[in-house]
């Protein structure tokens, strides 16, 4: 019989992951509460299990998963402006100035992010997860059942069709945007979808000054502006982060956005 080496998992069970409230408290001026906390343990479960068929994420050590899927998330939509100190569990989420009920759509989603955790953190917002890939998307509808989260819907489209369509062209409140495309093209996909004074979050990497010249004019063709541009450090790795907040000033002329593909090929400048 052969042996397994040692200090192999051979149940292959998910590990716990971190409770990290201080971590919480002192990045995000917020805790989950229990409910919540269960809610990601088992998103990170339903995930690991849905990676054996589906491409979702290369990220399953738990720590790493907090950190890069939950944790950055939400950090992503935490207000810019100082939170009080004493926010504590079950308090709401010190997020960005926009409606309490708000629409929000989530552009490429994938494996479900950053749109689920940020559904979790804030129960009273309706998200819309929106993916090309059909098969993702019906895996997140059961993801999303085994979540309980009557907020959040799936929509497999493109972001150049939906930005189009009457029924979602100048809908959302906020727009999300995470490991999409470079980001002029992002502003495209995001900035038709949202109404006037609506926002849109760039999740990026590495970010420059010059990052931010280049993309002021194409933000301006589509009626936005660039409202902050955050820089942050992920809490256990040390990873710098970046936030790019625009904001829609006014209407996104009927040309943006551009037919499927064109975007990408041809980046607005």
């Amino acid at each position: 019989m052969k042996r397994e080496p040692e200090g192999t998992d051979i149940t292959n069970e998910p590990q716990a992951l971190p409770q990290a409230n201080e971590i919480w408290q002192t990045t995000v001026h917020w805790q989950p509460t229990e409910t919540q906390q269960t809610q990601f343990q088992t998103l990170y479960e339903l995930i690991l299990s849905g990676n054996r068929q589906l491409n979702l994420t290369r990220i399953t050590e738990p720590n790493e998963f907090w950190e890069k899927h939950v944790w950055d998330s939400l950090r992503g939509i935490a207000s810019w402006q100082t939170a009080p100190e004493t926010l504590t569990s079950g308090q709401t989420f010190p997020s960005l100035p926009i409606s309490a009920s708000a629409q929000v759509i989530d552009i490429g989603t994938g494996g479900g992010f950053p749109g689920i955790p940020v559904a979790i953190a804030q129960p009273d917002w309706h998200i819309t997860l929106l993916d090309s890939t059909r098969k993702k998307m019906a895996f997140l509808d059961t993801v999303i059942t085994a979540l309980g989260l009557p907020n959040v819907a799936t929509m497999s489209d493109r972001a150049e069709s939906l930005g189009q369509h009457s029924q979602h062209r100048a809908h959302y409140d906020l727009a999300l945007v995470r490991a999409v495309a470079e980001a002029a093209v992002c502003a495209e996909y995001a900035l038709p979808l949202l109404k006037l004074g609506g926002f849109a979050v760039l999740y990026r990497g590495q970010w420059a000054d010059s990052d931010t010249q280049a993309l002021k004019s194409a933000v301006a063709q589509l009626g936005g502006a660039i409202a902050q541009v955050v820089t942050f450090t992920t809490p256990l790795s040390q990873g710098i982060r970046h936030c790019i907040y625009l904001q829609k000033m006014a209407r996104t002329p009927g040309r943006f956005p551009r037919a499927i593909g064109i975007p990408v090929k041809q980046p607005l400048v």
